[in-house]
């Protein structure tokens, strides 16, 4: 694998920060999980920024801004099966390809469908001024 396999809708392994977390002065993410690539971004300095968004076993509460993952697309994304899992998508973390420091490409499990994952996407485009962000790039 290589960094150009990480593109939007990819899932990745990451050390999530947290929005919560990071308000309270951490700076690493405390296990790696997966994560949905929600797009990637290209830099006039040529190094691309990606949008993270973290995958969880955790029931989100109603007023969250998630969705199911359903099973198709858990094995499409190299996901358990075997548990219920939810795309959290009212935060995100930045990262830059190539200079992070918690990228790696063979993290890569798997990708979402992109009848599952743009229509997230809008979503989170037509609310992104409510999103909460953790810029991890350097």
């Amino acid at each position: 694998m290589s960094y150009d396999d990480i593109q939007s809708a990819t899932v990745v392994q990451y050390p999530y920060l947290w929005h919560r977390e990071a308000e309270r002065g951490e700076l690493e993410g405390r296990k790696d999980r997966p994560v949905a690539v929600g797009v990637r971004i290209p830099q006039p300095d040529g190094v691309d920024l990606l949008l993270l968004f973290p995958i969880t076993s955790k029931q989100p509460a109603a007023s969250q801004f998630a969705a199911e993952i359903p099973e198709t697309e858990k094995r499409r994304a190299g996901l358990s099966t075997d548990i219920r899992l939810w795309i959290i998508l009212e935060e995100f973390n930045g990262d830059r390809v190539g200079r992070s420091y918690y990228l790696k490409p063979a993290a890569v499990l798997g990708r979402f469908s992109k009848a599952f994952f743009l229509p997230l996407m809008k979503q989170v485009i037509a609310r992104r001024s409510r999103l909460a962000a953790v810029d991890r790039g350097s």
